[in-house]
């Protein structure tokens, strides 16, 4: 388990993390979500006592990070993907960290066939792709065995493939009872990774709460409807007290509505219905609405691009 209280952490005037409370319990995959810039890596680092908190306090298991006897048997954690001497091999990347924490050196190779590395473990990691680094630095978090697992961006680099295993990996960590806190920008993985969310925007926490109440809390959910009928379901909607509302290709739509409800009511006054279906927000569609007021950097797309100052030359040329 993760405990934050009141975590802070300010540089000079800026505040990048703002009194941050909240725990990460075991059996299930916690999201950690927020805009660039919210503070959620500066957060996953104080966890793991790289940075020290201005004020507040967090706990792994009840103790701070620097108290742990073998850190890696606790917490294991994927921040950086090349956190490693390029010059060294797969194999002894890992060796290195296994001894230093008094860990068997037979787990190294465990954790290189789990991570599909296996073939690789004596190649030097200097020439490994982003993805392989990837699995390799899930390896070093893995190889402690811990109770908790921190992950950061951890399908960046990954082919669909690996994208795919490290989400039952996850799944799987989380079902034998490990505590599971993962970050990533990638809106529609985290929708079928996470059991529970914890967003945050400027340093301060916005959401904690599971995935299906976040979605429900902060977007719109309507029931669309189609028929070739359209004049004779509005008059029927209208009389029965539902409102429906034109959206566009001789579709209808009626917020907070049950698409069940709808449809017996179309059935007993002979309606043919085309469409019929339930529609909610995407998970990217609720964190967007969340934090729209919380994003740091503003990008337009009606801006105009700025022109290349070598354009004139390279016409010349």
């Amino acid at each position: 388990m993760i405990e934050l209280e009141g975590l802070t952490k300010r540089y000079g005037e800026k505040v990048a993390v703002n009194n941050l409370t909240f725990t990460v319990g075991p059996g299930i995959v916690t999201g950690f979500l927020g805009p660039n810039g919210a503070g959620k890596s500066t957060t996953m680092r104080m966890v793991l006592g790289l940075d020290r908190p201005t004020a507040g306090d967090v706990r792994i298991d009840g103790r701070r990070y620097d108290q742990l006897k073998d850190p890696l048997k606790y917490i294991g954690a994927l921040l950086e993907a090349k956190a490693w001497h390029g010059g060294r091999s797969a194999y002894n990347h890992l060796l290195c960290l296994a001894q230093s924490n008094g860990i068997p050196t037979t787990r190294v190779r465990e954790v290189l066939d789990t991570v599909g590395l296996a073939a690789v473990a004596k190649k030097k990691t200097k020439g490994f792709s982003m993805g392989m680094g990837q699995r390799l630095g899930i390896a070093a978090a893995l190889l402690g065995d811990p109770r908790i697992l921190m992950f950061d961006e951890p399908v960046n680099g990954l082919d669909p493939e690996g994208i795919h295993w490290i989400r039952t990996l996850m799944k799987s960590l989380a079902a034998q009872g490990r505590t599971v806190f993962v970050s990533s920008h990638l809106m529609s993985e985290m929708a079928l990774t996470a059991d529970h969310l914890v967003v945050i925007g400027q340093g301060r926490l916005l959401a904690d709460t599971s995935m299906a109440d976040f979605i429900e809390r902060n977007s719109r959910s309507y029931v669309r409807i189609r028929s070739p009928q359209r004049e004779r379901l509005l008059d029927v909607l209208h009389r029965a007290g539902i409102t429906a509302v034109e959206s566009g290709n001789g579709a209808l739509e009626v917020d907070g509505g049950k698409a069940e409800h709808i449809g017996e009511l179309a059935a007993r006054h002979q309606l043919v219905l085309h469409e019929l279906s339930p529609q909610q927000a995407s998970l990217e569609e609720a964190f967007m609405r969340l934090t729209a007021e919380s994003v740091e950097y503003h990008a337009h797309s009606d801006a105009p691009v700025p022109r290349q100052q070598w354009g004139d030359d390279w016409k010349r040329s």
